[in-house]
């Protein structure tokens, strides 16, 4: 699975049973932290999800800044819910990925494809996710 976490939206991605190919699935609209971890977990079990690789938003100078942070509080939160769920969650392994420059991809292949932009904002998370997952998933080979 890979995860485009921002602060209003998370891009939600998962690959094919071979690990081959990235498919975006959706653009999670947040709203509180409880209900999107849920919403996340939900994917664990529905789609058996061994590993998350989540879009580390790094800086241009290669530093963490605030987002990043941010995320990687939100991934804090997400594993904490897998440690005490009281549903049976198999081990699940977390990959954060140098997201940089992935959402202006996405903006710049949607351009491309002559998409209004009204839906590449609809859709440029979602897409985002892919790119880190797709980018992951070639990297294992």
């Amino acid at each position: 699975m890979g995860l485009d976490v921002g602060d209003a939206t998370i891009g939600i991605a998962v690959s094919d049973g071979l690990k081959l190919t990235a498919q975006g699935r959706e653009t999670l609209r947040r709203t509180q932290v409880k209900a999107d971890v849920n919403h996340i977990i939900n994917y664990i079990l529905d789609e058996h999800i061994t590993t998350i690789v989540v879009g580390l938003p790094k800086n241009m100078n290669n530093t963490l800044g605030p987002q990043a942070e941010k995320t990687m509080q939100f991934v804090k939160q997400l594993k904490k819910k897998i440690q005490y769920s009281t549903r049976e969650i198999h081990e699940v392994d977390f990959v954060m990925w140098d997201e940089r420059l992935t959402s202006v991809a996405a903006d710049k292949m949607m351009i491309q494809a002559d998409l209004s932009r009204k839906k590449r904002s609809q859709l440029v998370d979602k897409i985002a996710a892919v790119y880190i997952l797709q980018g992951y998933l070639d990297s294992l080979r």
